[in-house]
């Protein structure tokens, strides 16, 4: 972009060399000032001017591909009762055209489509000529508004915006309500939420962020401009640019559903972007030790106390089928004794606040004694000594590698290993699993439960005996 030299005259009361001068803009650029022979002349410092050319030109290029046209036009098919026809605009940008009512109205034999204007000379004619010349340029003045907000352009926008509604109507944006959605569920934590629930929404947050960032150099957007491009597009962009799988995505996906729908019910938006987009979830076939892998585990003897510690407490989830966030707040006062004498754990699962009910055998009660003294279980009042999510599966990487495991070793594999070595390759029936596992219903439990080859060895060796 070339502007010309400094011009001669200065700003009234300056000296030449002084840092206000007066310089031509093209009237392509958004800027305010005062118009004259096509340019617009302004005052303002050298740095000022650099910042704003700066701005002006990044606004271009991200609406580079954009284009806008205005049509004037009349109903002819419905006139008034007076016998005249209602004059509209039609604001079209990238082929998506919106249609506004001017609350003008002429004679049809009096309008010419061609030049979109009245052909009388009255001044009635005079007027509404002069009104449509004054709408069309504020609708472009809404378009270069527009680019220098470096906002997503829409027909839409810019007719709301045309209509004085645009703060109003469309002034909620999608980040403000997400932030705001995210905050209620923090503070409903422990009450209708779990913690873990809460931490989801704000990484869904934060991946949408990211996506307006890269996709919309923006930091938030307006709700009217939330249409089913973008949330496809933001699907597109979890699993390219954030390496999301299929599942993964969705569950983000349903997240920002849940926030659009906040927003259709409080009349925020006008039309859901997510109609006609369907979820629909890829099994997933999840690695679980086998009893070699796990008796492997076991036995090995490592040089870092970190790596007994983090084996030993994978392994109690391998015999309990606790999950990480309810084994890291397993209190003693979530061990109960029967009347047999037998410690059970009863404690609610912190994702659906069902009760679990697991009898503790041998192996699990010695992990438990064997840490009951340990510095951090007594500070704490836990159980165990739990490290975070991340640094407990970075250690389970180094143990898998040392023991030769070459399955992906992570925290949750342990309840998957509980449900299928532990517990139903010992014949315990699918519904006391689903007890154990703290499941609302049988189906859940069979996601988790794998059929073994050992145990099709011993239903087939009856059909053997059967057949002899």
């Amino acid at each position: 972009m070339c502007l010309p030299e400094r011009s001669g005259a200065c700003c009234a009361g300056s000296k030449r060399g002084s840092k206000f001068f007066l310089r031509q803009i093209p009237l392509e650029l958004p800027l305010d000032g005062v118009y004259f022979m096509g340019f617009q002349y302004f005052a303002m410092s050298a740095r000022s001017l650099t910042g704003l050319i700066l701005k002006t030109k990044k606004a271009m290029e991200n609406n580079a591909n954009s284009t806008i046209a205005v049509l004037f036009f009349i109903r002819r098919s419905k006139l008034l009762k007076d016998g005249t026809a209602s004059v509209c605009m039609r604001v079209t940008v990238d082929g998506h055209r919106v249609e506004v009512m001017l609350r003008r109205s002429v004679n049809p034999n009096r309008w010419s489509q061609t030049k979109e204007c009245a052909t009388g000379t009255d001044a009635t004619s005079k007027e509404l000529n002069h009104f449509i010349e004054i709408s069309r340029a504020k609708v472009f003045k809404i378009y270069r508004q527009m680019e220098l907000e470096e906002v997503r352009i829409t027909a839409r926008e810019i007719a709301a915006r045309f209509s004085g509604r645009g703060e109003a109507a469309y002034g909620k944006t999608l980040v403000e309500v997400y932030a705001e959605h995210n905050k209620q569920v923090h503070s409903l934590v422990g009450i209708d939420y779990a913690q873990v629930t809460a931490d989801k929404f704000d990484t869904s947050l934060l991946r949408l962020k990211e996506y307006l960032k890269a996709q919309y150099r923006a930091d938030d957007i307006q709700l009217s401009n939330v249409d089913g491009v973008f949330v496809r597009q933001f699907d597109l962009f979890l699993k390219t640019q954030c390496g999301c799988h299929h599942n993964s995505a969705i569950k983000h996906l349903k997240n920002l559903k849940k926030v659009i729908r906040i927003a259709l019910a409080n009349d925020w938006m006008r039309k859901d972007p997510f109609v006609g987009i369907q979820f629909r979830e890829q099994e997933t076939n999840v690695e679980f030790l086998t009893r070699q892998e796990l008796d492997r585990l076991i036995a090995a003897e490592f040089k870092v106390s970190q790596h007994v510690q983090v084996r030993d407490i994978f392994v109690f989830c391998c015999y309990t089928g606790l999950a990480f966030a309810d084994i890291k707040t397993l209190r003693p006062e979530h061990l109960v004794q029967d009347a047999n004498g037998s410690l059970w754990i009863r404690k609610r699962r912190q994702k659906t606040g069902v009760m679990c009910n697991i009898p503790l055998i041998a192996p699990a009660l010695a992990l438990i004694d064997r840490y009951k003294d340990h510095p951090t279980c007594q500070i704490n009042g836990v159980v165990l000594p739990v490290f975070s999510n991340i640094c407990m599966n970075d250690y389970l990487r180094d143990i898998a590698r040392l023991c030769g495991i070459t399955k992906p070793l992570t925290c949750h594999m342990a309840r998957h290993t509980c449900a299928t070595v532990v517990l139903l390759a010992n014949k315990m029936s699918l519904e006391n699993v689903a007890k154990i596992l703290g499941h609302k219903n049988v189906k859940m439990t069979q996601r988790y439960a794998k059929v073994l080859d050992i145990s099709i060895m011993n239903d087939m060796a009856a059909v053997a005996e059967a057949f002899r």
